[in-house]
């Protein structure tokens, strides 16, 4: 990859995930990374302003919190939870000091797609009012189709960016962009312009897809090891006039067992 400032580049705990909260980020402070993305399991046991504080203390940026979403569902009892959790993980960001919360939007193999997706739209606009007042972006993270059935409906950054257009791009609404589950598309720079134009491009994932893939949700590859030519995605996502962090967010039980002082010089090396 072109040579890129580590200042500029953000870790997910998950990466991580063997180190606890606090290896992570006095790990990353010492590798010279500029920023770190919380999941929510790190605020277990832990209160989340403390967590913030120490990251920043630490030298770190708090760039997001992940996941929320999961807003589909059959019953509207079901729908209704979904919309409570969303609220406290919304508290939690808050809390951190991260000015955006990630959303797996969910889906519900009973029903159609197009009824998922307008409960998505719906949960999202049911939380709006509480990401204001908590100054909290919600960042729809489309996922790859092979998610369609369970995890995710929203599964490109056209069907994002029309959410967005349809809560009027409401400012406290955005996109995280994955390379891990857009890489598919031939509207992809198309449609990252887009959503860049709409004020909506608020988080910028990496990682690469291996082949054959052993897990589709935990077998993840480190950058260059796969089949995504996620330079010239980030060449889109510059030109874009995006400037936001590069988070690297890799679920993969292979990495996992390795020596994970090993595996985040890997990952530094890939920014070399």
């Amino acid at each position: 990859m072109t040579q890129k400032k580590l200042s500029n580049i953000a870790i997910h705990t998950i990466t991580n995930r063997p180190w606890t909260t606090e290896q992570c980020i006095d790990e990353y402070s010492k590798a010279g990374i500029g920023g770190i993305t919380f999941w929510r399991y790190s605020f277990e046991d832990r209160d989340p302003k403390k967590v913030g504080d120490q990251a920043r203390e630490s030298g770190l940026n708090v760039v997001s919190v992940a996941r929320g979403g999961f807003f589909a569902a059959e019953s509207k009892e079901d729908r209704k939870k979904a919309i409570d959790d969303n609220k406290r993980a919304i508290d939690e960001t808050h809390s951190v000091g991260a000015p955006s919360l990630v959303l797996v939007c969910g889906s519900n193999k009973h029903q159609s797609l197009n009824t998922s997706r307008n409960q998505i739209q719906d949960g999202i606009a049911e939380c709006l009012d509480h990401a204001k007042d908590a100054g909290v972006i919600l960042a729809i993270e489309p996922l790859h189709p092979m998610y369609a059935a369970e995890r995710s409906a929203v599964n490109s950054m056209a069907q994002a960016n029309a959410i967005c257009e349809n809560l009027e791009n409401h400012p406290n609404v955005g996109i995280a962009l994955d390379v891990y589950h857009t890489w598919w598309d031939d509207k992809l720079k198309e449609e990252i312009t887009r959503s860049f134009n709409n004020g909506n491009l608020s988080s910028y994932h990496i990682c690469d897809w291996l082949s054959p893939m052993e897990d589709m949700l935990n077998d993840r590859g480190l950058m260059g090891e796969g089949s995504i030519d996620v330079d010239q995605i980030s060449e889109w996502v510059i030109e874009s006039g995006f400037t936001g962090f590069h988070e690297v967010e890799i679920f993969s039980e292979r990495w996992w067992k390795t020596d994970q002082h090993d595996y985040l010089k890997k990952i530094i090396s890939y920014f070399d």
